[in-house]
């Protein structure tokens, strides 16, 4: 597929366990690989509503009348699923990586390949793109952007960096700011530290841990009892959280427990960590870094 080629297609819709009359939830429609899946393992009574909150997405719709495509962020999937008559369903699957769509267009500022206005919005009417993070953030927020979401040692001396560049001048560019940011890009390290540099500021514009955070909270009310999510994740803080909610029901912290030292959680792994396959990253190099997690609702 020229949109997305959909990482783990069949071992994330295998962990949903399809029913054929059942009602299933895609929150990152993408490209449509994984919806198109399931809708091949539904009968005629099941139905499929998917999630996107990014336009071009939309030209991916499937003509079926089992299913519904919502141009909305998946953080307000229960709200939505409600104005359907929805309360309830037998799964849900998320791919939270970045499509290779957004990533090849350029002017969406989301490729490090690319010159390009700073953007990376998902969601193009979104107020806050790259260039407020970087041209209205104060020193503190950006240390902390990448520091948090880049998981950069150098983020205090970044920050600095890009304070007082802009100083002369707004930061426009992808390639300005790879300029203001070059004496921290030897040769050998230059593309892994642009890589988090470029994640840390997306996951701060489009709030992606804010998102997974309420996306993850909706689950034991929105699966029906026995009911699975099938969620893949590409770097270790959303990984994390993933793993945390389904073993604990937390992010953060430990469950109270009662007096023999047990606690309830509204879910349970199903399987271990799935990974893609040595043939699937030689076809799909942007697989490479996937970690699929399966639960059902107790």
């Amino acid at each position: 597929m020229k949109y997305h080629n959909a990482v783990l297609l069949k071992e994330t819709v295998d962990g949903l366990a399809i029913k054929p009359d059942g009602v299933y939830v895609d929150v990152t429609f993408g490209g449509g690989g994984h919806s198109r899946e399931i809708l091949s393992r539904l009968g005629p009574n099941g139905k499929l509503y998917a999630f996107d909150q990014d336009k071009d997405a939309l030209n991916n719709t499937i003509e079926d009348d089992r299913f519904v495509l919502i141009n909305e962020n998946f953080r307000f999937a229960r709200r939505f699923l409600r104005f359907y008559g929805v309360k309830e369903v037998d799964g849900v699957l998320a791919d939270f990586g970045v499509s290779s769509h957004q990533f090849d267009v350029a002017e969406r500022g989301f490729s490090t390949r690319f010159e390009a206005d700073l953007d990376m919005r998902m969601n193009q009417d979104s107020k806050l793109s790259a260039f407020e993070v970087i041209n209205e953030y104060t020193e503190d927020q950006i240390r902390d952007v990448l520091s948090q979401y880049g998981e950069l040692r150098q983020a205090p001396a970044m920050a600095k960096c890009i304070v007082e560049e802009r100083k002369n001048g707004e930061i426009v560019t992808s390639t300005q700011l790879k300029s203001v940011l070059k004496a921290f890009l030897n040769h050998q390290r230059e593309n892994k530290v642009l890589a988090q540099i470029y994640q840390a500021i997306r996951i701060e514009v489009n709030q992606e841990i804010e998102v997974l955070k309420e996306l993850l909270l909706q689950m034991p009310e929105v699966l029906k009892v026995g009911g699975r999510l099938s969620f893949i994740s590409y770097h270790s803080l959303e990984d994390r959280l993933v793993k945390r909610f389904v073993r604990n029901g937390l992010f953060e912290g430990e469950p109270e427990r009662d007096m023999f030292g047990n606690f309830e959680v509204p879910l349970k792994k199903v399987g271990g960590l799935i990974v893609p396959s040595a043939a699937e990253i030689r076809v799909n190099n942007r697989a490479r870094s996937a970690k699929l997690r399966v639960a059902k609702k107790l």
